[in-house]
This record gives structure tokens, sequence and C-alpha cells, in this order.
């Protein structure tokens, strides 16, 4: 436990793993939380007149332990869990929303954050100060400093039901995918499935000492199956249990925790004075507000919705003569996708996968990093990790000067939930002149290592490493004074911006040929698979669009106004009705594994995605006028994007790098729309 209240003894001040035991976290917090209270007391009842100073930037280099520990328990909470794990969760969980609150209920810290606040226009801030004075004024206005005791106590009530929520839904969601299996004894039922996926699955059944073949819910034993098995009623089995994840009206059914979570939302806006949960968020968002984000969701659909119903019929057709299938189910819309993407363009992810060594991709995220914006990655191994899957580096600028710590974790297991995200374990930050650098993990559930090859990554897994190593380098290159306004610390629906440009480079030759190599022969992929993967980039590209909006729609009808929800499946099928192309599936519900809004941060933003796009199409096509690897932009970017953090308004610096607004027209015609 006294662990935590000290520097950490370890390389570049980096999380000791190895050093923690489970038994140390419930004192560490209550200690680190003691800790931050005399922080906060000590601003309060300083006698000085209240000062940026003395108060603004204070609060904000307050806490610094408890956020330190935070990081690293939660982050393992999703990386590497177990049942004692999220009981401990459970227990702190409500100790940190009840400190959140003492903070933001405080009537004599918010009197002086006020009191600083007040004569803003004539403190002479720097850009970054007003934008933290503004921050730190809000936090405490939009989280209740101005209820009466009465309401503040309800606001307490409610902010400690939703942290514990949040963290059961997200528990039952993990059971319910680490419960099922799919157990094959007859090889003939894999018929169509590549060997990768075969051996894959063979290694699962031999480490639950079985015969035969395990298939499970996560990603990279999921989507092969469902992608290539020729037997349909087996597609059909794993895709409807995947699709009924905490809807099955057992220990671990999520539907009233939805119901609850959107209550409590609600209540928490209509408390805080707002129409509703969307329009609380998205105050602090680009999009200003739950019409705008409605207007550009319905805009984008009426755009892709005659393309999606055209890719649907052309599917359905395809289908239809191929097999003799009359009606298109949601268990086979992979399956003859990927047929007919073979057939389009003679082009299919077992194709491709040996040029996609894991190890090759991420050398080649790391390879263009250098080459626009100057740091490399050198693999260390004296530093602290949490499984041996994981990986560690040390990032440095030409100078050989430390940027970050980077830490990377590939594959599924067991205690690891399924997705892919970036987190931090340090913010960046600058104090007593000292630039503080921050440590970034990205973790992901790709195809892992066989006894007879290595990881061989599908292109869609190379996408992701790269959108996720995107939201990295903007954590890792952050260069601002403050940890609140640093990184990724930037309005949601601007922080995919850097994730989903860098994808942008996957398509591009010139990017290809540093990394997409064969991992036998070494040869760099023939240039017709190149041409192909560019020309399938927009492939039923209406219906992908239409999958997307149907999300946040969904999200945005949670959010958008209070309401009472009796069924949570009738919600969902009404919500989603205008977006829907397959039939419905009786027994699945998406909502009760959608955790981006139930348990991330999504709640009224996972329409930030497509927001995003509209960013990223815009600022890859500057890159492309000048060229993919052109420095100037390049720097550009870094300067105005990646180390700014949330010191500015997005669109501000956006329109620094770009010198314009985003053009939608630049999505829509990427995407193959106009």
């Amino acid at each position: 436990m006294q662990l935590f209240l000290e520097k950490f003894e370890t390389k570049h001040n980096s999380a000791p793993f190895n050093q923690i035991k489970l038994t140390d976290y419930k004192e560490a917090f209550e200690k680190t939380i003691e800790l931050a209270r005399t922080e906060i007391d000590s601003i309060v009842n300083n006698s000085e007149l209240p000062t940026f100073s003395n108060t603004i930037e204070a609060l904000d280099f307050s806490g610094e332990k408890l956020d330190r520990l935070s990081s690293i328990f939660f982050n393992l909470n999703s990386a590497e869990t177990c049942d004692e794990m999220q009981k401990i969760a459970q227990e702190v969980s409500p100790l940190i929303t009840a400190f959140s609150n003492d903070i933001a209920l405080n009537e004599d810290l918010f009197k002086r954050v006020k009191a600083v606040y007040d004569q803003k226009d004539t403190l002479n801030l720097t850009t970054e100060q007003a934008t933290l004075l503004d921050k730190k004024f809000k936090g405490f206005s939009r989280n209740g400093a101005l209820l009466n005791e009465e309401d503040k106590l309800k606001l307490r009530e409610i902010d400690t039901e939703l942290a514990k929520l949040k963290l059961t839904f997200g528990e039952n969601v993990l059971a319910e995918t680490n419960k099922y299996q799919l157990h094959i004894t007859n090889e003939a039922d894999l018929k169509g499935l590549p060997d990768g996926a075969k051996e894959m699955a063979a290694s699962l059944a031999k480490s639950k000492n079985l015969d035969g073949w395990v298939f499970t819910l996560d990603f990279p034993s999921y989507l092969p199956f469902v992608t290539y098995v020729e037997n349909r009623e087996l597609r059909k089995e794993i895709a409807i249990a995947a699709g009924k994840k905490a809807f099955q009206d057992n220990e671990f059914d999520n539907k009233e925790n939805v119901k609850r979570i959107v209550e409590l939302r609600h209540k928490r806006a209509n408390l805080l004075g707002y129409q509703s949960h969307s329009h609380f968020v998205l105050e602090e968002r680009m999009a200003q507000n739950p019409e705008k984000v409605q207007s550009f969701l319905n805009d984008l659909l009426e755009k892709a919705k005659p393309a999606a119903e055209k890719e649907f019929a052309e599917l359905t057709a395809f289908a239809k003569e191929l097999d003799g299938i009359d009606k298109l189910e949601k268990w086979d819309g992979a399956y003859y996708s990927e047929k007919l993407k073979q057939k389009l363009f003679s082009l299919d992810d077992e194709l491709l996968k040996p040029y996609f060594k894991l190890e090759n991709v991420l050398n080649g995220a790391f390879t263009i990093a250098e080459k626009l914006f100057g740091i490399t990655f050198k693999e260390v191994f004296d530093i602290d990790k949490y499984h041996e899957d994981v990986q560690t580096f040390e990032v440095l600028d030409f100078e050989g000067q430390l940027v970050a710590v980077f830490y990377s974790d590939f594959f599924p297991r067991k205690g690891k939930r399924n997705g892919a995200w970036m987190t931090s374990y340090k913010p960046q930050y600058i104090k007593d002149g000292i630039n503080e650098r921050p440590h970034v993990s990205i973790v992901c559930n790709f195809t892992p290592p066989t006894e007879t090859k290595p990881s061989l990554l599908t292109f869609n897994e190379v996408t992701t490493l790269f959108h996720e190593f995107g939201h990295a380098l903007h954590g890792m290159l952050a260069n601002t004074t403050y940890p609140s306004l640093s990184g990724t610390s930037v309005y949601w629906d601007f922080v995919e911006l850097p994730s989903q440009v860098m994808e942008n480079w996957c398509y591009e030759p010139e990017a290809l040929a540093l990394f997409a190599k064969h991992y036998e022969t070494g040869e760099i992929i023939p240039q017709q698979y190149v041409e192909k993967i560019k020309e399938s980039a927009s492939f039923l590209e209406g219906m992908a669009t239409l999958r997307q909006l149907s999300f946040g729609i969904l999200d945005m009808t949670y959010h958008g106004k209070s309401q009472t929800i009796d069924d949570v499946k009738a919600f969902e099928k009404q919500a989603m009705e205008g977006t829907n192309l397959y039939p419905d599936v009786a027994e699945n519900c998406m909502s009760t594994s959608f955790s981006h809004i139930f348990q991330g941060g999504y709640s009224s933003g996972y329409y930030s995605y497509k927001w995003a796009e509209v960013l990223d199409a815009d600022a890859f096509a500057y890159f492309q006028e000048n060229g993919i690897f052109n420095k100037e932009v390049a720097t550009k970017f870094k300067e105005n994007v990646l180390s700014k953090g949330g010191t500015e308004l997005p669109m501000e610096l956006y329109k620094k790098f770009r010198g314009q607004e985003p053009k939608v027209e630049a999505l829509l015609k990427r995407a193959g729309l106009i």
C-alpha cells in the first residue's frame, strides 16, 4: 500500500506491476483519497485571496497519487481482471465517486474558483490558462455546485449508483463472453474455415483438455467462424450467442441495468437544469446540441440509405444465385460479403494475412510515426509488465530524449474485455520546470500466434492497430502544461480524429511497402493486391455507414429525451427501424452489451465516430494533396492537433492545421457515396 504514496522507484517512474498485490488496493485508495482531500483543504483554507495560481492551477495538480492509482487499477480491471479485482472495483468506485462529489459540491472551493472566473478578463491569461479556468468553472457549475443542499444530496446518490451500475454492466458482458463456447468434434462442420483459424481453435480446445475445436465470442475466434464456415446452422448458433450477451434473463442480464442507467442519467441532467442527458453532454462537444447531431445523422442517413439498400439487394441476389438463400439473415452477412468481395476483387483476408505479420505491422506504424513526427521506438525489457504478452517501448525523439513510455497488449485472454482501446498510465504535464512524459498503452484482441504460424492479422486488424496507435500518438506527443488538458483530454467528438486519420496510411502503396512483407519470403505485398485493397476500401460502404449510423441513432434515442422504457428490446427495435436491412432476431438485443455507451464514455457521443470521419477524410485529403509523408503538413498536424490536447477549442485547432473548416464532401467522396 505504501507503494502508491511515494514516487515509484522504477525506470521512468513506470507502474510497478510486479510489486502490486490485490490486497493493497482498497487501503491504497482510502489513503490516496485522504491525501487528495488534504490538498483540496489546503486550497480552500488558503488565507490569501484566490488567484489563478493558488486556486485553479493548484486544483489541477491536486490528487496526482489518487489519479495514478486509479489509472493503474481500472486499466488492469479492463485488461487483466479477476473476480477479486471486480469485487474491489465495486467497493472502491463509490469511494471515488463520493470524493469527486465532495470536490464538485464544495461551496467554499467553488467560491474561490468563481472569484478567479469573475475576474478572468483582467488576468491576462494565455489561451491554455483561459481554457483551464473555463473548464474548472464548468466542472463545478455542470456538476451541481449551484444546487441547493437537498438536490446536492440527490446528485451524490445518483452518481454513486451510476458508478456501480456501469461496472456491473461491463462485468456482465465479460462474464457472458467468457461463458460461451462452441465445441466442435466433426471436422466436416468446419468446411470453409481457413487453416490458421482452425489451428487456433484446436489450440484453444487443447488448452481446455477437449478434443476437436473450440470457438468463443472473442473477436479473433468469432469473426473467422461467421465469415468462412459454410455450415449455416452453426453460423446461426454462434451469431445468436453473440447477439444475446446479457439478454438471457439470467444472473448476467443487463436489461434492468440499461433502463436504470438511462433513467438516472436523465434525472441527473434534469436536476442540473438540462432538458436531457444529451443536452448536458453535448454542451461540451463540437456538435453543441442534440438537434445538430440528429441533423448530422439524418443527413448522412439520407445519403447512405439508397446506397446501402442497393448493396443489400446485390448481396441478397448473390446469396440466392450462389446457394439458393431466399432470405439473408444476420449470420449470413459476413459470409456472403466475403464471398462477393472475393468474386469482385479476387481478394480475401487469407490471401492478405501472410503479408501482415503483427510484428511487421507494428514496426510499420513505428516507421510511419518516425517519418511523420520524428520519433523512434525502442523495445526495452526493464520496465514492469502486468502480463507476459505485453511489450514495453521507450519512445525517443531524434536527440534521444524520452518522449513517452509505450505498452502494447495484443491477444485475447480470459481476464480481458473484448474490443480495442488506448489508455494512459501517466499523463503528460509540466510542473516545476519538468516536462513529465506520458505512459501510454494500446490494448487489442488480435489473432494470436499458433504452434506453426506467427500472429498474422486480417486487414481489419491492421486498420484497428493503426487506429489505436493514432490515439496513442495523441497521448505520447502531448505537450501541455496542465494534466487535465493533456493528450486525449479533448472534446469527445474530436478525440477520434488522430486515430481515424492514421488508418488512411494502411491503404497507401508508399506506406504498405514499409511493412506489408510476406512473413516467410520477405516479399513486399504485390502491387495488384494493393490496388485491390484500395478498390475494395469502399466495398459495401453504404451498409457499413448505415450500421454505424444505427448505433449513433440508438444512443441518441436513449439519451436525447427523458422517458420511461418498459421493454429494452422493443425500444431498441423502434429506434433502429429506419436503418435495418436484415430481419430482426428475436433472441438478440444489442443494447445489453452496448458497452461503448453503457460502460464507456460514449453516451450521447457514438455519433462522434462518423463526425470524426468527416474530419479525418478532410485532413488526409490535405496530406494527399502534398504527399502522404510531407514533413510540413505532418508538423502542422503534430503542432496544432497532436501536441495541443484540449488547450483550445477543437475547431480552432483544426483550422490552424488545415486553414479551413472540414468539408463533408471529402468523406462522401472517399466512401463512394457521391
